[in-house]
């Protein structure tokens, strides 16, 4: 519900208006940032030993996510069109076949294909980076010993594809430099009830009793701590094998509610639910501890891999929870039994990714109001906050207005300024970008995405002693301009990516702060020379061009020193 005296009484612009940081302070829900100062002081040592690089974990405004990393950045959001530091990211699903593999049964070279494309589309609107669903219903689009080959690749559960779907991706989105989020669905079976329908030797059908049945589809039960287990290791099998950038979960825990329907779990409460005053309760507990413990063992597997989740957008209303928000709609607390708002106190994730997939003064559950509720929640632990994106329901005609996105970052920005930092956006799904309905892709990437971005740091994470690199020669060839790059660190200070920063004309400095400035980033290759051909280079124009090197978790070195270019 609105309430319009407490518009009056405050000075805030109307989307900034929550209650949880104050609330929330009073009530001791800090206690998350203890385990991510935690993280931050342990990998200082590591840091501390770069050469050139400034550690943002020392800056008091990054250390809540602002994009700034080099010593002269700001982390204020530029009036520019677009920013330096921001996380541009599409789904891309594969359960049912939503978006990839476009069909299931077809060959390998044909699902290579689909999937370059998907990465062309990325690059095509300056995304940097895509969650892919690799894990849709406890089958694998990787080389899995826990589960079976997805039958969304062959058509049939537990083939072969011929190659490594997961390896496949991976070094393609690198080549690219796009990051690539491994989307898992923790609990789903099936979207069908029938255990024979799955292969012999799926963990479903081995352990029966892990698994039940709620309308019209199969779930492992999250109350079973030897399912919970079996899941992890699913899951931290792919963080151990293959170079992902994050482990990513959807909204998917505990089912949604459908009338008529109960979760047949009385059984395993009975079982397990000791301690526990309600059922409600040991639900929520249930999912706590997986996420807790899921967040623990990534970072003892691979401490640069990101943890995150991308929620039901609406935690509590305020009318269940003083510390809600001014919303209407179903409740993830309540319904789902997943307590998004205590993951991100407790530090358990590096970033939280609330699918806030309403438009701007919808009563029920408005975008304005969802916003800042989050940009505080998030900044009280430093957990980066990306906002999921309906970009679907532009093509379903929801969203009736074509500026509904571009001034939903036209918000987002603002919300960054006066709440608390907004990192990025996420966009769902694949198929709708190029497909541009209404024009609504095209205006978000000409309004807000016309220059590169970088990823933003996480100044928690391990940082590499990456060095400033030399930058030899930005020389004229007939397509562009081939900027040539040295990488002088040692074996143990390589660069991952560069940045790549001009000016137009000849220039005694380049500013790596103006997201103007950037025209591309590129992965390193193996060896120490490297070398990156600018296209958008005007044919017979002069430039300036600076250097800079990334980490693989976007922490960036000082420049290096300029370059005209040569004919």
């Amino acid at each position: 519900m609105r309430h319009p005296a407490r518009r009056e009484a405050t000075e805030l612009p109307a989307y900034a208006r929550t209650r949880s940081l104050e609330q929330g302070r009073q009530a001791g829900v800090m206690s998350g940032i203890g385990r991510r100062e935690f993280l931050t002081m342990a990998t200082a040592g590591t840091a501390a030993a770069a050469i050139g690089v400034t550690i943002s974990a020392l800056d008091p405004a990054t250390a809540l996510g602002a994009p700034a990393m080099t010593g002269n950045a700001t982390p204020s959001p530029s009036p520019d069109l677009g920013l330096k530091r921001e996380l541009r990211a599409m789904w891309i699903a594969s359960v049912a076949n939503i978006d990839w593999p476009s069909t299931s049964g077809l060959d390998a070279d044909t699902q290579k294909a689909e999937f370059l494309h998907w990465l062309d589309v990325a690059r095509e609107n300056r995304l940097n980076a895509v969650f892919v669903q690799v894990r849709p219903t406890a089958d694998a689009f990787y080389d899995s010993p826990y589960e079976p080959w997805s039958k969304y690749l062959t058509g049939t559960q537990g083939q072969d594809p011929g190659y490594d779907p997961l390896a496949f991706m991976v070094e393609e989105a690198h080549k690219r430099n796009i990051e690539l989020h491994a989307w898992f669905n923790p609990y789903r079976v099936s979207i069908e009830t029938d255990l024979s329908q799955l292969v012999p030797e799926h963990p479903a059908r081995q352990h029966a009793d892990w698994v039940w049945e709620y309308h019209g589809r199969l779930y492992f039960d999250p109350g079973v701590p030897a399912a919970q287990e079996h899941i992890q290791e699913s899951i931290l099998h792919a963080v151990a094998n293959y170079d992902i950038d994050g482990v990513h979960f959807d909204d998917y825990f505990y089912p949604y509610p459908v009338d008529g329907h109960v979760l047949p779990d009385i059984g395993t409460y009975e079982l397990y639910g000791a301690g526990f005053d309600t059922i409600e309760d040991w639900r929520r507990h249930n999912v706590d501890h997986f996420v807790e413990t899921m967040s623990v063992r990534i970072k003892e597997t691979k401490p640069w891999v990101k943890f995150g989740i991308s929620p039901f957008g609406i935690w509590r209303n305020s009318t269940t929870d003083p510390l809600g928000s001014e919303t209407g709609g179903q409740e993830s607390y309540d319904d789902l039994y997943a307590d998004t708002r205590k993951w991100v106190l407790e530090g358990w994730l590096d970033y939280v990714n609330p699918q806030v997939y309403w438009q701007i003064g919808l009563t029920v559950a408005d975008y304005a109001e969802l916003v800042p509720w989050w940009a505080e929640v998030a900044a009280q632990s430093g957990t980066q906050l990306y906002i999921g994106e309906a970009l679907y329901k532009v093509t379903s005609g929801v969203f009736t207005d074509p500026d509904e996105l571009t001034n939903h970052l036209d918000l987002c920005r603002e919300v960054s300024r006066d709440v608390g930092p907004i990192h990025g956006n996420v966009y769902y799904s694949a198929v709708h970008v190029p497909a541009d309905p209404q024009g609504a892709m095209s205006k978000v990437v000409a309004d807000h995405y016309q220059h590169p971005a970088l990823v933003p740091p996480m100044p928690h994470l391990p940082a590499d002693p990456v060095v400033t690199p030399v930058l030899t020669k930005a020389r004229r060839v007939p397509d562009g301009v081939k900027v040539h790059v040295a990488d002088i660190g040692n074996k143990d200070a390589r660069a991952t990516s560069f940045a790549v920063y001009r000016v137009a004309g000849a220039a005694d400095a380049v500013d790596t702060n103006d997201p103007a400035n950037l025209v591309g980033t590129f992965r390193a290759e193996a060896g120490r020379v490297q070398s990156w051909l600018d296209t958008s280079a005007a044919r017979g124009a002069e430039y300036t061009y600076a250097v800079t090197a990334l980490d693989r978790v976007w922490n960036e070195t000082d420049p290096s020193q300029p370059r005209v270019t040569e004919r």
